[in-house]
C-alpha cells in the first residue's frame, strides 16, 4: 500500500487556532468515494478533502470534499485549505499567480499572493445570484432575525455554490452580543433549501471593516468560525447593491470570536468579481495508517 500523507490545517486564522479545521488526504487515487466518506465520517471534521490528479485539461489538481455525512461540490475554506496543502506538498506551482482547482462546481481559479507564512490564497467562487430580497421575502425570516436590528441592506437569499440567507445588522456590538434562535434559523434553512443565515455588520475597527457570524443550521452546525463561501456571497451582494460604496473595492472580515475563534478573511472586489480568502496554517503534517477496504 502506498504511503498516505495527512495534513490538519487551520484555515483563515488571524492567529494560530483561530480559523476553521480542515483535514486533507493525499495519495488516495485508488480509494472509492465510499472509502473517502468513511474516513471523513471518522475525522468528524466539518469537511475533509482528498487531493487527486486533475481529470480536466488545464486544472492544477482535483479535490473531492466530504462532510461527515455526504460529498459536496464546493465549499470555501476546504478549497482554500486544499490549495494550501497542494502548494505545501509541492504538488503544484502557480502559473501567472493562479492555481486552477477542479471540483464538483467546475474548474475554479485561486489567486496566490505572497509566499511562506505571509501567503494568502483567494478563491474566485462560482457565479452568485441574488434570488430574493426583503424581510417579507420569506415568512420565517422574522423569527430567524428576532432580537436584532436591521442594517442598511435588506435581507437576501443568495446562491453561488452554496445558498445562504444574508442579513445586515445595525451594529457590530449588537451582532457580537446576539443570541439567535437556532431552531428558527433551522426552520428557515430547511424551508428554503439553504445553508442557513449569515449575519454581518459594518465596523470602524482599524483591523477589519466587516464582522460576520454564520449559522449553517441547514447542515446541522450551530455556528461556523470561518465561512469562505458565505463571505463570498456577502461580498457579491455588497458589490451589487453598493457598487460605489465604501466596501465596493474590498475589505477585511472578522469572524468567530463569539465561539472562541479568531478568523480573518479578505475580500477583493474587482469590476464586480469577488475573490475571497486568507492565510492557512499547517498544524499537523504526517502519514496516515488507514485501511480503505
Amino acid at each position: 500500500m502506498p504511503a498516505l500523507r495527512y495534513l490538519h490545517l487551520d484555515v483563515f486564522a488571524a492567529t494560530h487556532g483561530g480559523g476553521n479545521h480542515l483535514g486533507v488526504v493525499i495519495g488516495t487515487e485508488h480509494w472509492s468515494g465510499a472509502a473517502m466518506q468513511r474516513f471523513a465520517r471518522w475525522t468528524d471534521l466539518v469537511e475533509t478533502t482528498f487531493l487527486l490528479p486533475p481529470a480536466t485539461s488545464g486544472a492544477s489538481y482535483r479535490v473531492r470534499i466530504f462532510t461527515p455525512h455526504k460529498e459536496i461540490p464546493f465549499a470555501g475554506h476546504p478549497s482554500v485549505g486544499s490549495a494550501h496543502a497542494a502548494l505545501e506538498c509541492g504538488l503544484v506551482r502557480p502559473v501567472d499567480g493562479l492555481l486552477w482547482q477542479e471540483c464538483g462546481a467546475g474548474v475554479l481559479p485561486i489567486r496566490v499572493e505572497g509566499t511562506g507564512t505571509e501567503r494568502r490564497l483567494l478563491l474566485k467562487s462560482p457565479g452568485e445570484r441574488v434570488l430574493r430580497t426583503g424581510r417579507e421575502a420569506q415568512p420565517l425570516l422574522d423569527a430567524a432575525l428576532a432580537g436584532i436590528g436591521a442594517g442598511a441592506l435588506p435581507p437576501a437569499l443568495v446562491d453561488g455554490g452554496r445558498r445562504w440567507w444574508l442579513a445586515e445588522v445595525g451594529s457590530e456590538t449588537a451582532l457580537r452580543a446576539w443570541q439567535p434562535d437556532h431552531s428558527a434559523i433551522g426552520a428557515l434553512a430547511h424551508a428554503t433549501g439553504s445553508m442557513g443565515l449569515c449575519a454581518f455588520a459594518r465596523s470602524a475597527h482599524p483591523d477589519y471593516q466587516l464582522v460576520v457570524r454564520a449559522f449553517p443550521a441547514g447542515v446541522g452546525i450551530i455556528e461556523d468560525p470561518a465561512s469562505g463561501a458565505a463571505n463570498g456571497l456577502i461580498a457579491a451582494y455588497i458589490a451589487q447593491a453598493e457598487p460605489h460604496g465604501a466596501l465596493a473595492g474590498g475589505y477585511v472580515v472578522s469572524q468567530g470570536r463569539e465561539i472562541g475563534h479568531d478568523a480573518q478573511l479578505v475580500a477583493h472586489i474587482v469590476d464586480g468579481t469577488v475573490w475571497i480568502g486568507g492565510r492557512s496554517h499547517t498544524i499537523i503534517d504526517g502519514t496516515l495508517d488507514w485501511n480503505a477496504a
